[in-house]
């Protein structure tokens, strides 16, 4: 909406907000003072004068490799148990890619299963973004070697990396993307091998994360809303939790690019951090926390979770948790946890869905949308071209 300020009527007032939250032995700052915000009755009326299109899911799908290891593996790796692991983080197992998998590979079977399930040719997507930390090499893109290997010839490819917030960030471009008619459908994956940068001899990084990918198909929605989202960053809490890489300065850690955090400080500033930003989420949305059907947050720690919901007023029957089986996925936890979510059932039409998470940056951010337009059965019937580029034409 703040792209359309221009639109708004003159008797329609500015709002300024300045919030900070305690997060450790540091103030991390929610960087607000200057932004201009709008109720949600504006926003609806901007959204309705600029003639926006909506966004519909039509497809998901996940991977994860077949390599299984668990609590009591670790045991015999590092000075650990099953019973501490659990109790602090809810992880009994994780998955952990082959030699031969990378974070393209695996985005290519995910993506291949969202597609199938959005009964979409590879030829029909207009755009692929892919979310990840953890790319094949530092160029090309995740997302060109997804787009190759699927036969999306017509697609364009770009990756985003804003840590475990990613995939929201691809989805909040995406909804734009189709938002304007500028693309009719779009494939967003978020995909993992954290294995890789994790030291398998710290036993306070290396119980937390597993390997995996998530993939949703977008399609233009005429007559709805689109999503509302809020993405925030504060640079200044990086050392918080971080990974180095090949083109730092020098002298680095030769070959050792690995996870480094402060868990107490990243704790902290995970449960206030979501909170806050779904509370945000849902004032754009014009959302109370009593509307929200699925709360699907970043599976970082099931004590997170817990402690979100709660703050937020919901019960755990309205989180969808599968931390248990798969660890922190990173920018793939919240596109598996969506689609296990639509395979159990618990997404149906008209369902408000609030996604959230946090992560390295630090970065912290929220989507809020109407479920429509598929099922666990199959694709919904999709709109016509004509319809779209009648709505496209519209606003050039």
């Amino acid at each position: 909406p703040l792209l359309f300020r221009g639109l708004l009527p003159s008797t329609m007032k500015k709002r300024n907000a300045s919030q900070k939250l305690r997060a450790g032995p540091r103030t991390l700052s929610f960087p607000e003072a200057s932004r201009v915000l709008y109720s949600p009755h504006e926003q609806g009326l901007l959204m309705s004068n600029a003639g926006l299109l909506g966004t519909r899911v039509i497809g998901l799908g996940r991977y994860v490799p077949e390599r299984v290891l668990t609590n009591f593996d670790l045991e015999r790796m590092v000075e650990t148990s099953d019973a501490w692991i659990r109790e602090r983080t809810g992880i009994r197992e994780r998955h952990i890619a082959a030699d031969h998998e990378t974070s393209s590979t695996m985005a290519v079977e995910a993506a291949r299963r969202a597609l199938a399930m959005a009964g979409c040719d590879p030829l029909d997507l207009d755009l692929i973004i892919v979310a990840t930390t953890t790319p094949d090499g530092l160029f090309p893109a995740v997302s060109s070697l997804v787009q190759h290997r699927l036969g999306a010839r017509r697609a364009g490819a770009f990756d985003i990396n804003a840590a475990c917030v990613a995939f929201l960030s691809a989805f909040s471009t995406a909804a734009q993307f189709l938002a304007t008619g500028a693309c009719s459908r779009i494939l967003i994956v978020g995909s993992e091998v954290l294995s890789r940068i994790v030291d398998w001899t710290d036993r306070s990084t290396c119980v937390l994360f597993g390997d995996g990918a998530g993939a949703a198909v977008l399609e233009a929605a005429p007559g709805a809303r689109p999503p509302a989202f809020v993405l925030h960053s504060d640079g200044g809490g990086a050392e918080a939790l971080w990974a180095p890489g090949p083109c730092g300065p020098r002298p680095q850690l030769e070959d050792k690019y690995f996870v480094h955090m402060d868990g107490p400080t990243v704790f902290k500033f995970a449960v206030h951090a979501m909170e806050q930003v779904s509370r945000e989420v849902m004032e754009r949305a014009g959302w109370s926390p009593e509307n929200i059907d699925l709360l699907v947050a970043h599976q970082a720690n099931y004590r997170i979770i817990k402690a979100t919901a709660k703050a937020l007023g919901l019960p755990m029957e309205r989180a969808i948790v599968n931390i248990d089986r798969y660890g922190n996925t990173s920018t793939a936890s919240i596109p598996m946890a969506l689609c296990e979510a639509l395979e159990e059932g618990r997404l149906r039409e008209g369902d408000r869905v609030l996604m959230t998470a946090f992560g390295g940056g630090l970065v912290w951010g929220a989507v809020a949308f109407e479920w429509s337009g598929v099922s666990a059965s199959g694709p919904a019937e999709a709109p016509a071209a004509s319809e779209l580029s009648a709505r496209a034409s519209h606003l050039r």
